[in-house]
Parts: C-alpha cells; sequence; structure tokens
C-alpha cells in the first residue's frame, strides 16, 4: 500500500468538499450549534456557582461535569447528525457519475481508495473539532479546568466521529443514492448510539453484550478522563469493521 496514493485520494476529495457548498454549511452549522451550546453550558454553570454560595450548599459542580462533559457529549451528538452529509457522496456520487469504473481500473489498489476517501472526510472532521479549541482556551483564561478530561474527549469524540464515517463509507459504497446513503448512515449510528437501552430488558449475558455494543457507552469514560485500551480497541476495531465491509462491497462490484 502506497501512502502517496492514499495522499492523493484523499486530497482530491478533500478539495471536493470545498468545491461545493456542502463543507461551509456544514462547518457553518456545527460552528452555530456548538458555539450556542458552549455559552449556555457556560452561563448555566456559572449561575450554579452563584447558586451554591449564595445559599451555602457546599461544594459546587467542577468544571469537568458542570461544562467539559455536557459540551462534548452535545458534540457527539452534533456528529451523529453531520456526518451522514460529510460521507454520503463519497461512493455514491462516483458511481452515480460513473467514475467509480475509472478508479477501479486505475493503478491504485482499492485499499488505498477506500482508506484515501475515509481521511478526507476524517480531515474535515479535524478541523471542526480544531474549530472547538477555542473552548478550552477561554475554560483556561477563565478558570482552571482538568487538561486529562479535555484531552480524553476530543481523543473519544475523533474516535467516535470516525466510527460514523466508517458507517457512512461503507453505506455510501451500496449505493448511488446520497440520499439513501446518509439515511442508512444515520440510522445505523443512531441504533449503535441507543443499542444498550434494549439492555434491562435483556438477560444478563445479552445484557453485557448490548452494553458492548453501543458506541456511546464505550464514550463514558473518555468524558470522564479515562484513557481505556478496551473502549480503543472497540472503537478501532468498529472502524476497521466498517471498511473491511466497504473493501467487500467494492471488491464485488468490481467483478460483476
Amino acid at each position: 500500500m502506497s501512502p502517496r496514493n492514499v495522499w492523493t485520494i484523499a486530497r482530491k476529495d478533500f478539495r471536493t468538499y470545498f468545491m461545493s457548498p456542502i463543507a461551509y454549511i456544514i462547518i457553518a452549522g456545527f460552528m452555530l450549534i456548538m458555539g450556542w451550546m458552549f455559552f449556555y453550558t457556560l452561563s448555566h454553570f456559572e449561575m450554579q456557582n452563584m447558586q451554591y454560595q449564595q445559599f451555602n450548599m457546599g461544594k459546587s459542580p467542577s468544571i469537568t461535569d458542570g461544562i467539559i462533559r455536557p459540551v462534548y457529549g452535545n458534540m457527539n451528538v452534533i456528529f451523529l447528525f453531520l456526518v451522514p452529509f460529510i460521507t454520503m457522496r463519497l461512493f455514491s456520487e462516483e458511481k452515480k457519475q460513473h467514475t467509480i469504473e475509472l478508479l477501479m481500473t486505475s493503478p491504485i489498489t482499492l485499499s488505498e481508495i477506500i482508506l484515501g476517501k475515509f481521511l478526507s472526510s476524517l480531515l474535515l472532521v479535524v478541523i471542526m473539532l480544531g474549530i472547538t479549541l477555542v473552548y478550552p482556551i477561554t475554560l483556561f483564561a477563565t478558570g482552571n479546568p482538568e487538561l486529562g478530561p479535555i484531552v480524553t474527549s476530543y481523543i473519544g469524540t475523533l474516535l467516535l466521529a470516525s466510527c460514523y464515517l466508517s458507517l457512512g463509507i461503507f453505506f455510501s459504497s451500496l449505493t448511488e443514492n446520497q440520499i439513501v446513503a446518509g439515511s442508512l448512515t444515520f440510522a445505523s449510528a443512531l441504533f449503535f448510539w441507543l443499542v444498550n437501552w434494549a439492555s434491562q430488558a435483556a438477560g444478563p449475558v445479552w445484557s453485557e453484550v448490548l452494553n458492548y455494543l453501543s458506541l456511546i457507552s464505550h464514550y463514558n469514560n473518555f468524558g470522564q478522563g479515562l484513557l481505556n485500551s478496551s473502549d480503543v480497541i472497540y472503537y478501532l476495531s468498529f472502524i476497521g469493521i466498517g471498511l473491511f465491509l466497504t473493501h467487500r462491497v467494492l471488491d464485488s462490484f468490481r467483478w460483476r
């Protein structure tokens, strides 16, 4: 596998995002929603602190519990809605315009094509996360937050968003209809988000299975400042399976 070929595909698709309004709309919507959530959470936290001090209600909530965990937890929900718009065109548009045949016959391996497209969408997510660095900078300028939970929250959010991306690329490879690809991505990501809700009604064995399959249950440790290897392995495995299934779909398409 050639990193140069992967980067060539990634750079081409990344530029395509900004040749249409899609990247600007996604980034603007993300900034608007997250900006409102951050400043609302910050003002609510300050109001709570004033109430705790005024009525002597004991120790006030920490910045980690009052701001960091809610803000980055909500960020994962926003990515749940936005990632389908990022990935739905990656292979669907190639199929619709019949340019996928050129990709398949080019001197680039299928793995390089898939990784390149995955990297292009990941770069867009990284840019969006980079914009939110203004939030911890604001917190450090006005308070004394813990660095650990902020770092692990970013790591967990990046891994979780990458899982969404792997699902999106897989469904984009199945159809030439971008709306169908985006809808299936959102529905499947939401399923893996909420699958642990059924654990309360399941038996002890299935309860553990459902909790393990849940994307959000593996994020909880990141939000608390804990970097658990089992959570990282789960996310990396999820991403790997999504990209592997994409490879199998496109490989079968090549032989039709």
